[in-house]
């Protein structure tokens, strides 16, 4: 992942966002960015591209691009709630800033959510585990349509192609 080259996708309006966004919190950009690089390492090492499409691994990225976020910055923060928000912040700062369709934004958001749920369920469980835990969930995950009520699958992770 090529921080510069994501910027370039994005508009002015959104570039000066997440600069005043890390300028709240400087300690966690570093730690974001690690997260972000270790994530898609190794949802590919998983899943090879299909993590770039909308289905099963996308989904595992999603809640795991999330969970790790948080776990990293909690060594800055020592507060669960701080970097569950700011989590939150980044990811939903990414999904408004590149354009997607609609029922695909709403699947990365939920599966954000999940990934911070995760976190939040398993502060004292190892990375490992945690792996673990999404790698299977990724294989329960939910297919979903324009129709789907995501507040059933809560606690679930969900994809829109089965690939």
């Amino acid at each position: 992942m090529n921080p510069i080259a994501l910027l370039k996708r994005a508009s002015l309006k959104n570039i000066l966002k997440i600069i005043f966004i890390g300028l709240k919190r400087p300690l966690f950009v570093t730690p974001t960015i690690e997260a972000t690089r270790q994530c898609i390492k190794i949802a590919t090492k998983n899943y090879g591209k299909l993590h770039h499409k909308n289905g099963r691994a996308n989904a595992f990225r999603h809640a795991f691009w999330n969970y790790l976020i948080a776990k990293r910055c909690l060594k800055w923060a020592n507060n669960y709630e701080t970097v569950l928000s700011w989590a939150k912040r980044i990811t939903d700062w990414h999904e408004n800033a590149f354009p997607n369709n609609q029922l695909a934004k709403k699947m990365d958001f939920h599966n954000n959510a999940v990934g911070r749920m995760v976190f939040e369920q398993n502060l004292t469980t190892s990375e490992d585990e945690v792996l673990k835990l999404l790698k299977e969930m990724t294989k329960d995950s939910i297919k979903i349509d324009e129709n789907s009520d995501l507040s059933m699958y809560k606690d679930q992770l969900v994809h829109i192609i089965d690939r």
